[in-house]
């Protein structure tokens, strides 16, 4: 399973809306003989990437191990169902590491390969398989794109000098990472108010990734280099809706301060970013990170909770995620309609 999870980030980029599923098929002996990753939609998905691998190898699977990060859909979309092509293909067993909560999928793969008299194993490495999937698996069970907020701060919380100049606070690889977090995203939101000071394109040219596609929440110039963008001035929560129900899995949230805030507020960030420079402002006439609703006293501070932590070049990445609300949600405002694409489609 960690081959299979470690041949899914080929296809992290480039999969979605589709999961960035990866798989491997090993031998009798316990060789692994081959493995995919998904392909952009319309392409074949990891299971057949990796079967077909081993004829190229001129062996057949027949009596081998299929191991898969994510269940094999059984339904037709842009591409015949895979539990069709694994059991045409003779494999004695599928090891799975997550049942997919898309609708279409949820549990059938796994029921339909056992009806045709092939063993599977469920649940194997799936903590990491839900960690790298978890984009994909929040929009499946909320149909709303997974959030993500990007913040460059000075080690005194800083986002930008008192004149509004923020070019550059983090070193080079902290912007190459940032830009991969670009082409990871689906689409790409920033205010009006950042577009007019620092016209940004917000394309992917650090790495080589697909350019999300770019909203601006108000109206932008209309010389403005972001465009063609969609704009936006409706609320945040319809927003959410409208770019689920179009198959956007992740929305990353770049600026300014006053949408980052706004996200904030509204409780509708599920992961915080923040690369973080050995850097002072000074004097506290920085811009801030977010600018929100200010928290009145200490007792009610917004608290979440580090995930991970990396040196990024000269600078530190810092990933928060909200603590659980304690009526069982981290969110106010999400909800639960049906998901726009599923594993087969687009």
């Amino acid at each position: 399973m960690d081959a299979a999870v470690d041949a899914a980030r080929a296809g992290r980029m480039r999969a979605s809306p589709n999961p960035w599923v990866g798989a491997v098929v090993v031998d009798g002996a316990g060789n692994l003989l081959a493995s995919g990753a998904t392909e952009p939609p319309g392409g074949r998905h990891a299971e057949v990437v990796a079967l077909d691998a081993v004829r190229s190898l001129g062996r057949e699977p027949r009596g081998m191990t299929l191991v898969t990060t994510l269940e094999p859909c059984g339904h037709q979309g842009r591409t015949p169902p895979c539990t069709e092509r694994i059991i045409a293909s003779g494999v004695d067993r599928v090891v799975v590491g997550l049942v997919d909560p898309d609708p279409h999928v949820a549990g059938g793969g796994v029921e339909a390969l056992r009806a045709a008299g092939i063993e599977v194993t469920v649940g194997v490495g799936e903590v990491a398989v839900e960690r790298q999937l978890l984009p994909y698996l929040h929009h499946r069970r909320t149909g709303r794109p997974y959030v993500i907020c990007k913040l460059a701060s000075t080690l005194d919380g800083a986002s930008a000098a008192p004149d509004g100049s923020s070019q550059w606070i983090t070193g080079e690889a902290a912007r190459r990472d940032a830009h991969r977090l670009r082409a990871e995203s689906d689409a790409i939101a920033v205010g009006a108010g950042t577009v007019r000071i620092d016209d940004p394109a917000l394309t992917v040219r650090l790495v080589d990734g697909p350019d999300p596609r770019r909203i601006v929440v108000g109206t932008a110039p209309s010389d403005a280099r972001v465009r063609p963008c969609l704009e936006w001035t409706g609320s945040l929560d319809d927003l959410l809706d409208q770019l689920g129900s179009e198959g956007v899995v992740q929305l990353m949230v770049e600026g300014g301060p006053r949408l980052a805030g706004a996200f904030h507020d509204a409780g509708l960030i599920d992961r915080y970013i923040v690369y973080l420079a050995p850097a002072l402002i000074g004097g506290c006439g920085g811009l801030p990170l977010i600018k929100g609703t200010p928290t009145a006293t200490i007792a009610d501070l917004w608290r979440g909770r580090i995930d991970a932590i990396e040196p990024v070049g000269g600078d530190v990445r810092i990933e928060v995620v909200p603590q659980p609300h304690p009526m069982g949600t981290a969110h106010q405002g999400h909800r639960v309609p049906g998901p726009a694409t599923t594993n087969g489609a687009p």
